[in-house]
């Protein structure tokens, strides 16, 4: 080789100082993790010579995907220059000192996302041939202005993509309850089980060049991630969804085990692992629960609710979660970001896929449904009403007489900066009575039924109101339950049925009332109280009757969310006409208590005490804790009526910053009380207790 030939010796990719500059230092700090839209600076370093810029050249070359080529994007080559490009990859000579140079390389706003391979090579003579230097990761950018996922606001970059604990609602629209969740973007090896994701699609399996190609769309990159999560209800060989405080054990156990589906996950499960898959790509995303959900997308934008004669709901559904991701719709002409709406367990398939979305929220608020994706599904689902049967032996089925209720209540996230949650029903939907509500209803009407194209609202409406229900204001009596308390598992419960008469004369109503337990699908288990009444009213007037169901009567006959319905029946009056009314109630479960003794220190042992009150007066046979983030699972046998156990944990923080500590409680009579304690690990000794790199 000639002796005017420059070798290059050693390759630094600057790992530290590079991620750290591209917010990726909490996922590694070993790794060459790099957001697109940003250079990248490396030293190379030379065997034989110092750097020469009059004489000598280096060309790079970067590739990613099984099969890489200059024409789909996924392969590129480029020399070294004087001045960086604008919107290409690139390098640029920043330093130069004794025997090395230091390079920027920068990565456009567009490229493809995924694992790349870095080569170089010197032309000088006879000179070695290509020479791999390592490879990187790249992720999209949502601080870079020119990237399509580009976020503005410091504060919801901070929560949309750095945070990795947030809360998913559950319950109901009257009673909302939040749960911690551990989204975990940044635990070791994420970013690699979150690229398999992504290689085990069918896209991928059908043509793994052409979807590598796609993958510096988010749009494409979404909808794959989405179709990627399906559900499975089936429990009967999985974990129970309500054990699940994280997706951190969902996804390794997923990826760990070959890519076989992790049983089983419900909407806010799959909800919360697609925020995690997310949010360590790079694109800003969060967590969504709608209240009162409708199983079934109506066309009619009315859903069909059936009771039997003793007012039991034969289907239904309380909550549903999805997922919201900020990007940019350039295949829409959009020109800036917008929260789209991603659903990985809807109940159609959308594309051949089994997911709902990307579908841009502003246009399910605004009505415009003509746009990708299912725009008319989401938008039915949100503002359909229902419509209250009574199926009688007889007759057939009958209408009923009771509250109008629409779909899509209290849709809540996660509020930024706050455990607080957020309403967000506004960015759905205008108030259903307001002026523009009912405009936006009549134009998406009108696309989803093109011979309604011409109609007049009030030929709309009239179509409507012959599905919809007469409302109880229509009958002689109104009826409606009241709590007399906020329901906790282990007390009695206490309600009011208020009843008014209406009419000008003595009414008799014979009532059945009866009360269920509620799946998580909404559906209903078998009635464990039912009463029957006789009430006498006079004209105008009004009485309050108390009822009570007691522990006894519901302890061994709720699901796993602690959800029952109560529903009172009317045997037809002196008109014909049937009343309902009904109150879905939740039972707070005890809470588990997490305290920490003294102040954690990094990679300082620490004692958490866990507390636990057993409420009921009763024992509390197969007792379990588990601790989340420290594989602990201890057995606690079995727990004395009113009786309390404290638990000792030793733990030793590996990481500075704010982190959670999650518990579960698990017994035979409920499942999974969960608990949590936000602990903030102190760094100042980390100079005296971290080893060297």
């Amino acid at each position: 080789v000639s002796t005017g030939c420059i070798w290059v010796a050693h390759f630094d990719p600057n790992c530290s100082l590079n991620c750290q500059s591209h917010h990726t230092d909490m996922m590694s700090r070993d790794r060459l993790i790099l957001r697109r839209g940003q250079a990248f600076d490396v030293f190379l370093h030379f065997q034989n010579r110092g750097w020469d810029s009059s004489k000598d050249q280096i060309t790079f070359t970067v590739e990613t995907g099984p099969s890489p080529c200059e024409s789909s994007g996924t392969r590129t080559t480029f020399s070294l220059s004087e001045t960086a490009p604008l919107h290409c990859w690139g390098a640029v000579c920043k330093a130069s000192r004794h025997r090395s140079i230091q390079v920027s390389l920068l990565i456009p706003a567009n490229a493809c996302i995924g694992l790349y391979s870095l080569q170089a090579q010197v032309p000088s003579g006879q000179g070695p041939g290509p020479r791999t230097l390592g490879e990187f990761i790249v992720l999209f950018n949502p601080w870079c202005p020119d990237d399509l996922v580009y976020l503005e606001n410091p504060s919801h970059r901070e929560e949309y993509i750095l945070n990795e604990h947030g809360m998913v609602f559950r319950g109901l629209h009257k009673y909302i309850v939040s749960h911690p969740w551990h989204f975990g973007q940044f635990e070791e090896n994420m970013v690699d089980m979150c690229l398999r994701v992504l290689d085990m699609s069918g896209n991928f399996q059908r043509d793994p060049s052409l979807d590598c190609s796609y993958r510096n769309d988010p749009v494409y990159v979404s909808r794959v991630v989405n179709s990627m999560l399906p559900r499975n209800n089936d429990s009967a060989q999985g974990v129970n969804p309500l054990a699940w405080n994280g997706s951190v054990p969902i996804l390794s156990q997923w990826y760990g085990s070959g890519c076989r589906p992790v049983r089983f996950g419900q909407c806010s499960t799959l909800a919360a692992v697609m925020c995690t898959v997310m949010r360590c790509l790079g694109i800003p995303s969060r967590v969504v629960t709608n209240f009162y959900s409708t199983q079934n997308a109506s066309e009619a934008f009315i859903i069909d609710e059936y009771f039997d004669s003793t007012g039991r709901s034969l289907c239904g559904k309380e909550h549903h979660c999805w997922n919201e991701s900020w990007m940019v719709r350039k295949d829409l002409n959009e020109s800036c970001g917008e929260w789209q709406y991603l659903d990985p367990t809807p109940m159609e398939t959308s594309g051949g896929l089994v997911c709902c979305g990307p579908t841009c929220v502003k246009n399910i608020r605004e009505g415009d449904l003509d746009q990708d994706y299912d725009g008319a599904y989401v938008f039915s689902r949100l503002n359909a009403g229902r419509a209250s049967w009574l199926r009688q032996a007889s007759e057939g089925k009958a209408k009923v007489h009771c509250d109008a209720r629409l779909f899509g209540q209290s849709i809540s996230t996660k509020g930024v900066g706050t455990e607080e949650r957020e309403d967000i029903t506004h960015n759905y939907k205008h108030q259903p009575d307001s002026i523009r509500g009912r405009e936006v209803f009549y134009k998406a009407y009108r696309r989803i039924h093109p011979k309604f194209l011409s109609a007049s609202n009030c030929q709309i409406e009239k179509e409507l109101q012959a599905l919809r229900n007469p409302g109880l204001d229509e009958a002689d009596t109104v009826m409606k339950f009241k709590l007399g308390n906020s329901p906790v598992y282990g007390e009695d419960i206490n309600l009011f049925l208020h009843l008014a008469n209406l009419s000008h004369e003595s009414r008799d109503l014979r009532l059945k009332l009866s009360a269920e337990g509620l799946t998580y699908a909404g559906c209903f288990m078998e009635p464990f109280w039912t009463d029957d009444l006789i009430i006498s009213l006079k004209p105008k007037a009004e009485k309050k009757v108390p009822l009570q169901i007691m522990y006894s009567q519901y302890g061994r006959h709720l699901g796993d969310h602690n959800l029952l319905r109560v529903v009172a029946v009317s045997e037809p009056g002196c008109k014909g006409e049937i009343m309902l009314v009904d109150r879905d109630i939740l039972l707070l479960k005890p809470p588990v208590e997490i305290k920490l003794r003294g102040s954690p220190r990094l990679n300082v042992r620490c004692t958490a005490e866990i507390i636990f009150t057993n409420p009921l007066p009763e024992s509390l046979r197969n007792c379990k804790l588990t601790l989340e983030g420290s594989n602990l699972m201890q057995k606690l046998g079995t727990l004395a009526p009113r009786h309390q156990t404290q638990t000792l944990v030793d733990l030793i923080p590996f990481r500075p910053g704010l982190h959670r500590l999650l518990a579960n409680f698990d017994c035979h009579r409920f499942s999974y009380c969960k608990g949590y304690a936000n602990v903030r690990v102190d760094n100042s000794l980390i100079s005296l207790v971290q080893g060297p790199r």
